[in-house]
């Protein structure tokens, strides 16, 4: 019994765990509505104006085409991550914010739980946000961002690098489903 007990559980974590990176990419698939609806919001415009500096990756999920992740890290994050894939990014972001940090994702992280950053209480954002950006025209300064991402090593592109970001105008919800809207890129190397 004890050991059917164990691979439900186990079962159920990898569902749990799915789902939470779901969550993660989820805001992303709905980054293509115009920039001056927050695609958080249910279509308000509300939220908080900001320019933020945000990471250029590939999308690593099939059917991915033309798309662009913009990843936004929380600033204790940045260091830890550099280097790492967004996943695995997602992952550590996991093991800092949950409530249950013996679980075996967080054991297999490849460094002590000591080392992980902690998150300071009114830090925006909350946890590591990923939008994926779909169909770009050419307004709003998607032409630099489009330009940048082709001319990009395809190092930075799939793994976290300060090679690899742009500054951007958003909107930021803090609210119940945290995420931001890309406005207008301000500027790419």
């Amino acid at each position: 019994m004890p050991m059917r007990l164990h691979a439900a559980l186990r079962g159920w974590f990898v569902r749990v765990l799915f789902i939470g990176l779901a969550l993660v990419v989820a805001p992303g698939l709905s980054a293509a509505l115009p920039p001056a609806v927050s695609a958080m919001s249910g279509g308000q415009a509300d939220g908080i104006e900001m320019e933020q500096t945000l990471y250029v990756q590939a999308p690593d999920f099939p059917g991915a085409g033309n798309s662009i992740d913009l990843v936004w890290l929380p600033e204790p994050l940045e260091s830890t991550c550099m280097g790492k894939t967004a996943k695995q990014c997602a992952i550590i972001d996991y093991c800092i914010r949950t409530t249950n940090p013996n679980s075996s994702q967080c054991s297999n992280l490849g460094m002590p739980r000591a080392r992980l950053p902690h998150y300071p209480a009114g830090m925006r954002p909350r946890r590591m946000i990923v939008v994926t950006l779909r169909a770009l025209d050419n307004s709003h300064g998607f032409d630099k961002l489009k330009a940048f991402y082709k001319s990009a090593d395809s190092a930075s592109l799939s793994r976290l690098s300060s090679d690899a970001t742009i500054r951007a105008r958003i909107r930021y919800n803090s609210g119940s489903f945290e995420g931001f809207t890309v406005l207008e890129v301000v500027g790419a190397p």
